[in-house]
């Protein structure tokens, strides 16, 4: 069977796709693991994500799975000090985000996708197809066996590592656009309350160590710096996460009888400000796959989700016109919407590279409700984070 479109990769990017579009076109969704399935990731279901749910009518749905609801954030500066504000309304009108098991929350989105469309598991792609110079399928094994799928449009959204990516040579980014992270889960960590917890220690920066509480009493804790500050100091992030735990004044009471109740596991997070081609002739990337990752925050699957819905019309109407040549739209459309905060998290990136602001921030956040706004505003709207790069912004903070 020939394919309108072959979707690679049934996380939060290819599920989103498929759950759009299943119903309107013959759209294959494959994955390399069986649902429900663990993905190394910090958890957290931001204000993106949300608001992708609501468009799939999953925010119900959402409810009804295990999560942890989350009010607030709390950060720690460099020095030690502790400060927590409250969230805002987001994109969907809560004042509440959540944190989710990849395993669950995926689940749900695929299960939702493999209603509208044909949905394979357990197929690991190998390589693509290509006729006349133009990708036209997808290779792999299924049950041991090899299998050969032929599609209109192949969309890779196969995460950091795509093979889609790898297989079109458009899969590297420089170190300084590359994140390193670690997490593991913890259980019986003390003072966990509905709050996410990111931590600015010296031991990280570039980067930040997390806590975020999870629906079962546990917790998801974790670090990410980048690429290129590890390669410069040859860093074991392994290490440098246990000595934070045992060693700051912040943590070591608090994880002095805390469990370690799953691996570490690494991944490697792409920067949406390092720019790849991300669709040619016949092909687009998705997510992590087209280097979509919030270079502030770590956050993959807000942009990913967002990535699909972006594509979502563009691929449409492609297969209705019968003109590929549309799909360059997409990366356009994408960029418009997606690079001034790619580019400005970019920049809020290299600022948390200096200790004395870290710590001037985070202490003002305690001291003044205007500081607590602004930065609760900022992380529920895209617009405000440009006045957290702006001088304006810290010379009404130095007297505010």
């Amino acid at each position: 069977m020939n394919y309108d479109v072959i979707i690679v990769g049934g996380g939060p990017a290819g599920s989103t796709l498929a759950g759009m579009i299943g119903d309107k076109a013959n759209v294959l969704l494959l994955d390399k693991a069986n649902f429900p399935r663990d993905k190394t990731c910090g958890d957290a279901v931001g204000g993106k994500t949300l608001a992708t749910l609501k468009e799939l009518n999953l925010l119900k749905k959402m409810e009804k799975i295990k999560h942890k609801k989350i009010r607030g954030i709390t950060f720690s500066s460099p020095n030690g000090v502790v400060s927590s504000i409250k969230l805002k309304k987001n994109l969907v009108g809560i004042d509440y985000s959540y944190v989710c098991k990849r395993a669950v929350f995926d689940d749900l989105l695929f299960k939702n996708a493999s209603k509208k469309c044909e949905a394979i598991q357990g197929f690991t792609a190998t390589d693509l197809v290509w006729e006349d110079g133009s990708v036209v399928g997808v290779k792999g094994t299924l049950k041991g066996k090899e299998k050969t799928f032929k599609g209109k449009i192949i969309v890779g959204a196969d995460g950091a590592q795509s093979m889609v990516a790898q297989k079109l040579k458009v899969n590297t980014n420089p170190p300084e656009h590359v994140c390193i992270a670690l997490r593991a889960y913890y259980k019986n960590v003390k003072g966990l309350t509905d709050d996410i917890e990111i931590h600015f220690v010296d031991e990280v920066i570039p980067g930040y160590f997390w806590i975020f509480p999870e629906a079962n009493g546990e917790a998801n804790v974790g670090i990410g710096v980048v690429l290129s500050e590890v390669q410069k100091r040859n860093a074991d992030l392994k290490q440098v996460m246990f000595k934070v735990l045992k060693e700051n004044k912040l943590f070591k009471d608090r994880f002095k009888n805390a469990v370690l109740a799953s691996e570490v596991k690494g991944w490697t997070l792409p920067f949406a400000s390092y720019r790849r081609k991300i669709v040619g002739d016949s092909w687009i990337l998705l997510g992590d796959a087209a280097s979509l990752v919030d270079p502030f925050s770590g956050e993959g699957m807000g942009n990913g989700s967002f990535s699909a819905r972006v594509a979502a019309p563009v691929i449409l109407k492609a297969l209705k016109k019968k003109d590929f040549s549309v799909l360059k739209d997409y990366e356009e459309n994408l960029w418009n919407e997606l690079g001034p905060e790619a580019d400005m998290s970019y920049k809020m990136q290299k600022l948390g590279r200096w200790r004395f602001l870290l710590n001037f921030v985070v202490g003002k956040i305690n001291k003044n409700e205007w500081v607590r706004d602004s930065i609760s505003g900022m992380l529920a709207d895209t617009e405000a984070k440009k006045d957290f790069a702006s001088p304006f912004f810290y010379l009404k903070l130095l007297f505010s």
